[in-house]
């Protein structure tokens, strides 16, 4: 069963993989605006979680059952064959510019993000070097990515499962969930040391709050369905965009915090371990957009246009490709 097409989630997704290109490129104009646009990750996070489990709620709840050989299939062709092109494109670049010991890397990487698992294989490679010694992998974006499948291979098991025998806990089990992550990634974050910093970051246990946040607003509308307040959907979205944009402006960190020019950031920019409890200004913003956001209402009829639709429907392709363009 399909899920009510909403526009404006594409245009969120629009704003959010153009603040992690930005944050990639690496020039001063534009990254003094965007030291925080890896948090841009963290919203498709959000968003993931959101759509699946709003998929999968509504089948069980119609259908009374859920295909997860049709879910796994849509979730294969529509990711591989862009994935499997980026590969091969960078090929013949690697060969050409990366060095032996470094194209042996590349060629793990490429095994690594097929597999779904180059999270592990990037914390691995980091905790004998840093992020920016590591920037000339190519694929080294694909880190996200595999997070975000093992989130969809684990919790449509997971869901299903409460949803047949536990189904009056289920909302529970998600708050419990959600803040079980945000706690250990938050505390993970508090230690200063290379070895936590880089397993926090990568490690899927420390990002599901993210996806579990989307879910959560997921399970409240299928019960209750979203807000109908004419003030609040007026407002909250037009919040929930503020927070997102000034999370791109006013943070700073991730794994490279710091390892950033000192003079690139301002005195009003805020360190952050990522992620961590600052993560959720831009995960909480991403929530009240996509609980209050309404046709009619200014920032959703923006983020509803053409432009922004167009790019949203391409911000996969976006993500994966950018990266090894700016590797290379």
């Amino acid at each position: 069963m399909k899920i009510k097409y909403r526009p404006e989630i594409n245009g969120i997704r629009t704003i959010a993989v153009f603040a992690v290109i930005f944050y990639h490129i690496k020039l001063p104009f534009i990254t003094l605006f965007f030291r925080g646009g890896f948090l841009g990750v963290d919203i498709f996070f959000v968003i993931s979680g959101y759509l699946l489990t709003s998929i999968i709620l509504k089948e069980l709840e119609t259908d009374g059952k859920f295909s997860f050989t049709n879910f796994y299939e849509r979730r294969a062709r529509r990711i591989l064959p862009t994935l499997f092109l980026v590969t091969l494109v960078s090929l013949p670049f690697a060969w050409m510019y990366l060095i032996p010991t470094t194209f042996v890397d590349f060629a793990k990487s490429i095994l690594s993000s097929i597999y779904f698992i180059s999270n592990y294989y990037f914390y691995n490679l980091n905790l004998e070097s840093t992020y920016f010694t590591t920037y000339h992998e190519p694929l080294l974006h694909t880190w996200s990515l595999s997070v975000e499948e093992q989130f969809y291979i684990f919790f449509p098991v997971i869901i299903f499962f409460c949803f047949k025998f536990l189904k009056n806990y289920l909302t529970t089990i998600l708050i419990a969930g959600l803040l079980i992550s945000l706690l250990l990634a938050d505390l993970g974050g508090k230690i200063h040391n290379s070895y936590y910093s880089s397993l926090i970051f990568y490690n899927p246990i420390t990002r599901f709050f993210e996806f579990l946040a989307g879910s959560l607003l997921a399970r409240l509308e299928f019960n209750y369905g979203r807000s109908n307040n004419k003030f609040l959907n007026q407002c909250m979205p037009i919040i929930g965009l503020f927070l997102i944009i000034c999370s791109f402006i006013f943070f700073y960190g991730g794994p490279i915090a710091n390892q950033w020019n000192i003079q690139s950031i301002n005195q009003w920019s805020i360190p952050m371990p990522n992620p961590s409890f600052y993560t959720l200004v831009a995960v909480v913003g991403a929530m009240l957009f996509i609980w209050f956001s309404k046709k009619g209402e200014l920032v959703t009829d923006i983020l509803s246009s053409k432009l922004f639709v167009g790019f949203g429907l391409i911000s996969y392709s976006l993500y994966l490709w950018h990266y090894p363009v700016f590797a290379f």
